[in-house]
């Protein structure tokens, strides 16, 4: 019984992964395969796999590893950027990671060492967003870079690669990617004005809004957008 149970529930949350790999495809944030996602259930990752089109995968799909890497269910082989989501399990609180190429987090990420904060929805990503330095994808060079940009933040930008963030949820890690897109678009928007400086929000006003955000909605894993 217990056994069919844990299926199940391996079974549910491999549906809500493809689900969201899709809508990373619909909502523009990736092209064809590029991006990653990735859910743990207890010490069980899934992830989706390395080449195959969101739209193909089904519930015989099912891809699952163990923190340490090693196969536990599936026959595909899983994303080339497995050492970087199995390396955020491992050192923070994730349960969700998503990893996306979009195209205005990468752009950013060519440009600054960090985002600037020009919204007050930086502070729900725990603070400035730092960008990582460039490694080449999939290796441990990149998953360490990662970590390091990640600390005291739930996302960060891989410089000239993209964007990662996670959450307690599918549901809060995506919220996240979508914010940060969102927040490079506007920041690009605002830089490119000729004669114009954007203006920036100081450690304290961030502060003062993370405190605010902690209240905020229905303390559901999914508020974290006023």
């Amino acid at each position: 019984m217990r056994a069919m149970t844990q299926l199940q529930e391996l079974g549910a949350a491999w549906q809500d992964l493809v689900a969201t790999a899709r809508r990373t495809v619909a909502d523009g944030l990736v092209v064809g395969t590029s991006g990653n996602v990735s859910v743990r259930v207890g010490d069980t990752v899934l992830v989706t796999p390395t080449g195959v089109p969101y739209e193909e995968l089904g519930p015989d799909d099912l891809l699952a590893v163990g923190l340490d890497g090693e196969r536990r269910a599936g026959t595909l082989k899983p994303t080339s950027e497995l050492p970087m989501h199995l390396a955020v399990y491992r050192h923070t609180d994730a349960r969700a990671v998503v990893h996306t190429h979009a195209v205005h987090a990468t752009a950013v990420s060519t440009l600054v060492p960090e985002l600037p904060p020009v919204h007050y929805m930086t502070a729900a990503l725990g603070g400035p967003v730092r960008v990582a330095p460039y490694a080449t994808y999939g290796t441990r060079e990149l998953a360490e870079n990662m970590l390091l940009a990640l600390a005291d933040r739930t996302g960060c930008l891989l410089q000239n690669h993209g964007a990662l963030t996670y959450g307690a949820t599918l549901a809060a890690a995506y919220d996240r990617t979508a914010q940060l897109e969102w927040m490079c678009r506007l920041w690009l928007t605002a830089h490119s004005v000729p004669g114009r400086t954007p203006s920036l929000l100081t450690g304290g006003q961030l502060r003062e809004v993370g405190e605010r955000l902690s209240g905020y909605g229905q303390q559901g894993p999914t508020e974290t957008s006023p």
